[in-house]
């Protein structure tokens, strides 16, 4: 059976560390865990077409050379079912992407970018660039349930978080944030009744030396490997 397909979106670069390390992630669960994926790195200019594949990850690197087809990415995968991943500024853009459709924000926009529409995205009060934060789980969350402890210690790369004023109003249109700082911020955002759909703010790809993978990372592999032996399993279905 081929590999389960994954589009990395963003815009590569050398200077992003997660974007030298997801390789490296990728191969750690070849060889650890026995989950082998075939990623394609997707710049934001190229994300159309993504329904191919078994699994969506909108990689930090934010802004986007083009922010839209980076929101379009994250409806990509809602409206498909396929496994989401978002982190740091793919947990922005879903933010985003989630406002527009589940919360009737259709101008909102991210800061970073200029104020053009309602800034659900802002920059935050204190940048957490480099930052390590205790996170605390939701009982009974998609994240909990990957993490299996009641916290744990995160890095973070950025400087932009949810404008607390939309916190609510994104709760009341469906979107659980399973994971908060210390302050009570959400730093992770999930759709109930999807096979997978979770996003960060902190980094997971960033966690340790690169050597085991972060359980949200491989929540979302075994999610995206999941979704292809499905497939194969209907298509062979359908030639009996």
């Amino acid at each position: 059976m081929p590999a389960a397909t994954i589009a990395l979106v963003g815009d590569r670069s050398p200077t992003v560390r997660a974007h030298g390390r997801i390789p490296l992630l990728i191969d750690t669960l070849r060889r650890r865990d026995g989950i082998v994926l075939d990623p394609y790195w997707i710049p934001s200019t190229e994300a159309e077409d993504l329904d191919r594949f078994d699994g969506i990850w909108v990689v930090p690197g934010s802004p986007y050379t083009d922010r839209e087809k980076v929101i379009d990415a994250v409806g990509t995968a809602r409206a498909n079912g396929i496994p989401f991943l978002g982190t740091c500024g793919g947990f922005q853009h879903a933010i985003i992407h989630l406002a527009r459709e589940l919360a009737n924000l259709p101008e909102a926009n991210h800061a970073e970018y200029g104020s053009t529409g309602t800034d659900v995205i802002v920059p935050l009060e204190c940048s957490l660039v480099g930052h390590e934060g205790v996170i605390r789980y939701t009982p009974g969350t998609l994240i909990a349930k990957i993490a299996g402890v009641d916290q744990r210690l995160e890095r973070y790369h950025c400087s932009y978080g949810i404008a607390p004023e939309f916190v609510t109003r994104l709760e009341s249109a469906g979107v659980v944030f399973g994971a908060h700082d210390e302050d009570g911020a959400p730093r992770a955002l999930e759709l109930p009744g999807r096979p997978f759909f979770l996003g960060t703010l902190f980094q997971p790809e960033l966690a340790g030396d690169g050597s085991r993978a972060h359980p949200v990372i491989r929540a979302f592999a075994e999610a995206v490997v999941s979704r292809r032996e499905r497939g194969t399993d209907t298509r062979a279905a359908q030639l009996v």
